[in-house]
């Protein structure tokens, strides 16, 4: 029940923001900025580990976004495919004999730098691997600008995305000290030259329950959170941080996944701790497009990992947790990740077992089971189509009815089974911790080209 009033609670808050959102959204002159000296410069960090199959036409998208001053910069982060060697042969790139690389963070070391004056704004470096948080570390080392944005390899950015950000972040740059995007599944889309240009549903089951996860996440979710300064975390698909913040809290923690996480934690606790004024905003608007596990093999690898991240994180930074000296972040934030994420499988587990345990020893009736697991769907099936509402009222990219009901469907059905095992998932998660698996797992791609002829023949 506790856990039911604090969703409700979060989603009642991005209810409250979410027409200052759609205000943003329709009325914004943010395209004015796109050509506007006063813009921040941007340094875009794509760490790269075996994405030869869609590094190209990522590239290509984030050289052709609306903004005015920025560069790319690939970390190629020793992978054993050809990433390296379609990049280089792609942009005619040659190594660089004396690259400014500062030493601002420790990072694997970095054996070349690769450049073409022909494309001015992108450079490639090559190091070993050292896992995703190493390669934006070194990613920082080489950059020349004062924001820095890390984006996934196989994602792609709507080409008005980066300006939306820098838009809201020029509000108040003194205080902003970082900003998440939205992320959305790219499964089912037609995607044509890096942009996506027919917005659909996956139409594959694990993609789909996704679609709803991240919809439920970052509208229902996020939009709350950062309403009162307690976001957690800002996805490693996209995002836009100060750099001399960053540089400030150490980089990003390598050793363990979840370094999204862990770098908004530390800049929460370096901001409150040394008393600066900061907040670290949510932009559901900007949006980047990621392409979804298909598997359960590659979803269940990808799951456990993130029980992993969070896990580790919750035990570094304990002391922050009902803490008054974090605030927010103390009060409500950690106790909330602690109590309902980390230990919230096994809160399931022993309510299970106590059921059947009351039913074993005809301690309840099955009238009383039903009534609790109809309370319980309807609360999670309720945050569900909140958070499809404040999708309709700020984007409306449902323009399709069947898409709707195609979402509600599986927001009802994501209860029987789908949840169960994200729980199953995060228990094992936690045990790979306690066995110190700190491995990343494979994650298999398909070229945009082979999306967009499977979102075409759908």
């Amino acid at each position: 029940m506790s856990v039911n009033v604090i969703y409700f609670s979060v989603l009642a808050l991005s209810f409250k923001n979410i027409w200052t959102v759609y205000r943003r959204s329709v009325f914004s002159k943010f395209n004015t900025l796109a050509g506007s000296d006063l813009v921040p410069s941007v340094s875009l960090l794509v760490p790269a580990y075996n994405e030869e199959v869609t590094i190209i036409e990522n590239v290509r998208c984030l050289m052709t976004l609306n903004y005015p001053n920025y560069e790319v910069i690939v970390i190629n982060d020793g992978s054993s495919d050809d990433t390296l060697e379609v990049l280089t042969t792609e942009f005619n790139l040659t190594k660089l004999t004396n690259p400014e690389m500062r030493n601002s963070i420790d990072c694997t070391a970095v054996t070349g730098v690769f450049y073409n004056p022909e494309f001015p704004n992108l450079y490639v470096i090559d190091k070993g691997n050292g896992g995703k948080a190493d390669s934006l570390n070194a990613g920082i080392n080489l950059s020349h600008y004062p924001l820095i944005s890390s984006i996934d390899a196989d994602s792609l950015l709507e080409k008005d995305a980066l300006i939306r950000m820098a838009r809201q972040y020029m509000e108040n740059p003194e205080e902003t000290v970082a900003i998440g995007g939205d992320v959305r599944i790219a499964n089912g889309c037609l995607i044509e030259n890096g942009q996506v240009k027919d917005f659909s549903l996956p139409n594959k089951m694990w993609p789909m329950f996704q679609a709803i996860e991240y919809l439920k996440a970052f509208l229902g979710g996020r939009i709350g959170w950062s309403s009162i300064n307690g976001l957690i975390i800002v996805s490693g698909a996209f995002g836009l941080f100060r750099k001399d913040y960053v540089i400030a809290v150490g980089g990003y923690r390598g050793g363990y996944p979840g370094e999204d996480m862990n770098i908004i934690i530390k800049l929460h606790r370096y901001m409150l701790e040394n008393k600066l004024k900061y907040r670290i905003a949510f932009c559901p608007e900007a949006v980047c497009w990621t392409q979804a596990p298909e598997s359960y093999r590659i979803l269940a690898s990808q799951r456990q990992r993130w029980g992993r991240g969070n896990l580790k994180n919750m035990i570094e930074n304990y002391d922050m947790a009902f803490n008054p000296k974090y605030k927010v972040m103390g009060l409500m934030t950690m106790p909330y990740n602690i109590i309902f994420e980390a230990l919230n499988p096994y809160f399931k587990i022993t309510g299970l077992i106590a059921l059947v345990g009351y039913v074993m020893l005809d301690m309840t009736q099955w009238k009383i089971l039903l009534v609790f697991g109809l309370i319980n769907f309807l609360s999670g099936y309720l945050f569900s189509i909140g958070a499809l509402i404040l999708e309709e009222i700020a984007f409306k990219r449902f323009i399709k009815i069947s898409d709707l009901w195609k979402m509600l469907f599986y927001g009802a059905a994501k209860f029987f089974g789908y949840s169960q095992l994200g729980t199953l998932w995060r228990i094992q998660g936690h045990i790979q911790f306690l066995r110190n698996n700190n491995s990343w797992g494979a994650m298999t791609r398909q070229s945009w080209k082979e999306k967009s002829d499977t979102a075409k023949s759908a």
